[in-house]
């Protein structure tokens, strides 16, 4: 038989081509040092971070181009960003140059960078234990929630009200008519206030026999006369709610960013989940938390107060946690047209960020903590960097 030396390209027929011996190391161009294809380059010396450019993807190519790039390699890291002037107003036109990141304290080199907006997948939660006027302010506002988003947008919704949170509807197109529907019906009246009984026949005891209570006077370290506070122990369960919703929102497809709204007045009581748990589990799955503080606790000075937590009494507000660890932000809004108007602020900030790609030096599947810090070269007096603080690797980041 006859020597094969040619070879058929589909498209291009058939192509002369030269044996060269695998062994010859005169013949050989790759380079040794270089890494294997499809592995992504080693961290550079700290004085050498960013003297390369990034990949920056032509514009309006949308988020595609940097999914593919991040599918490619199992330690990126995206980190969205918001910037912010001393007004509170978005800070665009900022370019890789201004930015500057480091993880576990080393300096990183950035990879990828754009500014393109990305569709949203937001999980919607909504507290229905919220007292009846702040409940009818939430229901009044509840149709400006899809004017805030876009048809490339999809929702989901939840509630709360008690021990168990609810699906009100799976995720869908953010300006469907089914959404459009639930909205409508997911308004609730909200609870009454309670005041504490202090004493007297409707107050409660701590020993009963047979359903009534036993002469106060025979119960230990109680004296006759003396007023007893018993209030109400309601049952908010936020951490459970922001769980069972972000459970939800971590099954989302690459390409969208995974939005979590609460509007809440941020007390919490009655959880099985605690916050340092489900906080874990939102680093773990590129969540941010965003949300609308209603109630007493959108109060100026009350609201700040309520951060602070009393032995023995329910959190009163535990959203700034979930926002400050996931690189979200807050508001504060006690009137209608405020409540609406942080929908469409809340949107437009989640939408407008900078997307900062780079690779991690750290083993990838590790189970630990890993820090991040984003600069930008700008006074700290002019400006305002929002980022998630840290984040957690998790496996199904492998894809």
């Amino acid at each position: 038989m006859s020597d094969v030396k040619s070879q058929i390209t589909p498209g291009l027929g058939s192509q002369e081509t030269e044996a060269t011996p695998a062994s010859s190391p005169a013949t050989s161009t790759a380079d040794p040092n270089a890494p294997p294809s499809g592995a992504p380059p080693a961290q550079p010396p700290a004085d050498d971070v960013q003297k390369t450019p990034p990949t920056i993807p032509p514009a309006n190519t949308g988020p595609e181009a940097i999914a593919t790039i991040i599918r490619s390699y199992t330690n990126a890291v995206e980190v969205p960003v918001t910037v912010k002037d001393s007004k509170g107003h978005l800070v665009a036109g900022l370019t890789y140059r201004d930015f500057r990141i480091f993880e576990n304290n080393q300096p990183q080199r950035i990879q990828t960078f754009s500014v393109d907006p990305y569709p949203l997948s937001v999980a919607f939660v909504i507290d229905q234990s919220l007292t009846e006027d702040t409940m009818a302010k939430v229901n009044d506002s509840l149709g400006s929630i899809q004017g805030a988003l876009t048809p490339y947008d999809e929702v989901a919704l939840f509630s709360y009200n008690g021990p168990y949170p609810k699906e009100l509807t799976g995720f869908t197109g953010a300006q469907s008519k089914r959404l459009e529907a639930v909205l409508a019906l997911s308004k609730a009246t909200g609870r009454e206030e309670l005041v504490p009984v202090t004493g007297g026949a409707l107050a409660g005891c701590s020993i009963t026999a047979n359903g009534d209570c036993v002469d106060p006077n025979l119960q230990v370290g109680h004296s006759a006369g003396s007023m007893e506070m018993n209030p109400t122990k309601e049952i908010h369960a936020l951490n459970d709610a922001i769980l069972r919703a972000a459970t939800e929102l971590s099954t989302r497809p690459p390409g969208h960013r995974r939005i979590l709204y609460v509007v809440s007045d941020g007390k919490e009581y009655g959880s099985k989940a605690t916050s340092k748990e489900v906080i874990k589990y939102l680093q773990s799955h590129q969540i941010a938390v965003y949300a609308t503080l209603v109630g007493d606790s959108a109060r100026w000075g009350e609201g700040y107060m309520s951060r602070f937590h009393l032995p023995f009494q329910m959190n009163d507000n535990v959203l700034p946690r979930y926002t400050q660890a996931t690189g979200g932000s807050l508001d504060a809004e006690k009137g209608v047209n405020g409540i609406e108007t942080s929908y469409q602020h809340i949107a437009e900030e989640a939408r407008a960020q900078y997307d900062i790609v780079y690779y991690s030096h750290e083993p990838f599947i590790d189970g630990k903590y890993r820090s991040i810090d984003v600069r930008v070269d700008r006074p700290s007096k002019e400006i305002e960097v929002t980022a998630k603080p840290g984040y957690y690797p998790a496996t199904q980041d492998v894809r």
